[in-house]
């Protein structure tokens, strides 16, 4: 099976994008090579996927919209807001979670879930 074990977010503005995922989840951001920025979201022993930001081609500006884990969906959606995202769909409730649609303030869309 192929498992996922990181992600890129391609984007017009990758400095804008670097800091408002940096303010809002608190991910360590390295600084840029080649165009690239390394992302790591936590610490080794925790679950979880590292991954990258790059200046995104003209072909494929933008990148994939990704899902985040956090505590509290409100208060995630409360402070991306406050750093500028939009909201697409706000928070809906499923059997074992709620889930948002945001657009952070580059353009990349991302996803905030909760568990139950």
């Amino acid at each position: 099976m192929g498992k996922v074990i990181g992600f890129e977010l391609n984007s017009q503005e990758p400095e804008k994008a670097a800091k408002f995922y940096s303010t809002v989840f608190g991910w360590e951001i390295a600084e840029p090579h080649w165009d690239y920025r390394e992302i790591s979201t936590g610490k080794d022993t925790q679950d979880g996927m590292n991954g990258g930001i790059a200046k995104g081609p003209h072909d494929y500006p933008h990148g994939t919209r990704i899902q985040i884990e956090v505590d509290s969906i409100n208060t995630a959606i409360s402070n991306a807001k406050n750093n500028g995202a939009i909201i697409v769909r706000d928070k809906m409730e499923f059997d074992h979670f709620y889930l948002a649609y945001l657009v952070d303030p580059t353009g990349l869309g991302f996803a905030l879930i909760q568990k139950k």
